[in-house]
């Protein structure tokens, strides 16, 4: 079998035994279900398992993408899976199977309705748990996408809009490019056939005419980096359909303003060799214009993703876009958190029956970690707005830095306050003031990606009762209401909020009556 021979690069003997025993186990338990399509159901969970073998996941991730419908589909219970396989395996089978159920029934966000809520709340849970479930989940819905044409008419608007409105952003957050794009491409074929088939069609002649021309590019760029010492990777990329179909709203539907349907990518094993071989192309040609050069090494875009951008005008008067990255920055733009898993021989130790995670994320993903907090309410049947659930999961992110350096994940429009509260609890209840990039910063002007946030502590400073409308984020509030109270002035705050609507109550129900005339 493919998978096992694959298996066997990644994995010691003790663990391909254990997945073995999966496939078995999966085989007998999935014997007489066949799918839409009239293949052998076992097909799909070996397709999911193949998938994050690819990505380099973890064995436990593997197994349980291996055993991810048994649960759903079949009469094997969880506390099986947990007896035969572990509780890691079994914690992983049981988040999927909530996602599952909670996708099965979930309304497009744009349309969020109330009765959504309860399979979103199942969505967030399960990832909050164990991100890597939302990973097997990822290549579950790959695979359905790939056999989406046996499915209805019907179905097959649901699972694409799903797929697109849903799972592309969740691939994306999770710097999951590669898988983003094959997503969206899979989608939008279902969702609008006829302009897919004509964005195709118009990216196939553009290709005709200029690949020639590209081709005579790549040999000079490579000659060139050749006579500098400098040892790289060329290749080149082409727009996906999708990402041109959303440009293209962009441009009044004009492809001539499209600048990047084809670009060069160059790969080096050092990040001091990216801003070299910047240099070198902006000698070998003129830049197009300053705005179009990104340096997305040093402010890494919110999902993670590090890449030098620039685009040029070569010696035949052909737009060309330039992507410069180091190895590892391509492999994480490839594969995004699950690179993360590659390699990682340290065991996670969660509890199973607690339900508390282990896996330690990189920085970019903190929103991940604030995740759990909406995850705690979620579970004590606390009341979590629209706006939380969508700021937390799918929002827009940015990078802020501290002065020595380290990096915090906060989401678009966030102030000063939600920094400091992010960086420690503390560090909030003191603030005193902000300077950002070396200025005095307001406490209502929002943050931009990539400001060096300095806040300025006084022991005798605390919070008030006003800053509830100086902070956006979920974590940044709970820590404010939790001082507040402490101090005594949440009390005050919610008797005088009665005091004034019970005051307004009483001005509605009197009447006014006009004057009598003497």
């Amino acid at each position: 079998m493919e998978l096992l021979k694959r298996a066997k690069q990644l994995y010691d003997v003790n663990q391909i035994l254990e997945l073995e025993h999966a496939i078995e186990f999966a085989s007998t338990a999935h014997a007489d279900q066949k799918r839409d399509s009239g293949e052998p159901y076992i097909n799909h969970p070996i397709f999911v398992a193949n998938k994050l073998i690819l990505w380099g996941m973890d064995i436990d991730s593997v197994i349980a993408g291996v055993l991810h419908d048994i649960v759903e589909d079949t009469t094997v219970s969880l506390s099986t899976i947990e007896s035969l396989f572990g509780g890691d395996v079994a914690f992983i089978v049981d988040g999927v199977t909530k996602v599952s159920k909670a996708s099965a029934d979930m309304e497009n966000l744009t349309n969020y309705l109330p009765q959504t809520k309860d399979n979103l709340s199942k969505l967030l849970i399960a990832v909050g748990q164990d991100i890597r479930v939302l990973i097997i989940k990822l290549a579950d819905r790959l695979h359905n996408l790939s056999t989406l044409k046996y499915k209805s008419p019907e179905k097959q608007q649901k699972i694409a809009r799903e797929s697109l409105e849903v799972f592309g952003p969740m691939a994306d957050r999770l710097g999951m490019g590669r898988v983003r794009l094959q997503i969206e491409e899979l989608a939008f074929s279902y969702l609008d056939p006829v302009e897919f088939k004509r964005l195709k069609n118009l990216v196939a002649k553009r290709l005709g005419k200029n690949s020639r021309q590209l081709q005579e590019v790549h040999q000079e760029v490579e000659k060139t980096l050749k006579e500098y010492g400098i040892k790289a990777e060329i290749d080149s990329r082409i727009k996906s359909i999708y990402s041109l179909y959303l440009k293209l709203q962009k441009y009044n539907n004009n492809i001539d303003d499209i600048h990047d349907l084809m670009a060069l990518r160059i790969i080096v094993d050092r990040k001091e060799d990216c801003y070299l071989i910047l240099g070198i192309l902006h000698s070998l040609y003129q830049p197009i214009m300053i705005s179009r050069i990104k340096d997305y090494i040093s402010t890494p875009k919110p999902n993670g993703y590090q890449s030098l951008h620039t685009t040029v005008i070569t010696h035949n008067k052909q737009i060309v876009e330039f992507q410069i990255r180091t190895f590892e920055m391509h492999e994480f733009a490839e594969r995004g958190l699950a690179a993360s898993f590659h390699y990682n021989e340290q065991k996670r130790t969660k509890d199973y029956k607690s339900g508390r995670p282990s896996s330690t994320l990189p920085n970019n993903m903190q929103w991940i970690t604030q995740l759990q907090e909406v995850v705690t309410k979620l579970k004590n049947g606390e009341e979590i707005s629209r706006d939380q659930l969508q700021i937390d999961l799918f929002g827009n992110r940015i990078f802020v830095h501290s002065p020595k350096g380290d990096i915090y994940n906060l989401p678009e429009g966030a102030l000063p306050l939600d920094f400091a509260y992010l960086v420690h609890s503390d560090i909030g209840k003191h603030a005193y003031s902000f300077q950002v990039n070396g200025k005095i910063h307001p406490f209502d002007k929002p943050l931009q990606n990539g400001d060096i946030v300095e806040v300025i502590t006084r022991k005798l400073s605390l919070p008030k009762s006003d800053w509830k409308n100086l902070i956006t984020t979920t974590h940044a509030r709970n820590k404010l209401r939790t001082q507040l109270g402490h101090l005594g002035l949440m009390n005050v705050i919610d008797t005088s909020k009665m005091i004034r609507e019970k005051t307004v109550r009483n001005i509605k129900r009197i009447k006014i009556r006009p004057r009598r005339k003497k």
